[in-house]
């Protein structure tokens, strides 16, 4: 006999993971493609880490490209001195 409300909890949980992940995967891909680093772009596109090398790209690996380019606003500036 099927579950219904197992595969309604199931989706409820696919939905959550879905509006989680997009908006850090849009940002991390908006943020590769401004910076030109072709292979992040890639990379972010092709694997799912649930957000997780999102928001590692965002915050640590593409800080010192933007510092490079001058796109840090000036308060991102201070935090980082």
């Amino acid at each position: 006999m099927v579950n219904i409300t197992a595969g309604l909890t199931n989706g409820w949980i696919v939905l959550a993971l879905i509006i989680w992940v997009l908006p850090w995967k849009g940002v991390a891909l908006w943020r590769a493609a401004k910076l030109s680093q072709k292979w992040w772009f890639i990379v972010l596109l092709v694997l799912n880490t649930i957000g997780i090398l999102e928001i590692l790209y965002i915050f640590i690996f593409s800080r010192p490209a933007m510092k490079r380019q001058g796109l840090l606003k000036t308060e991102e500036k201070k935090a980082d001195a």
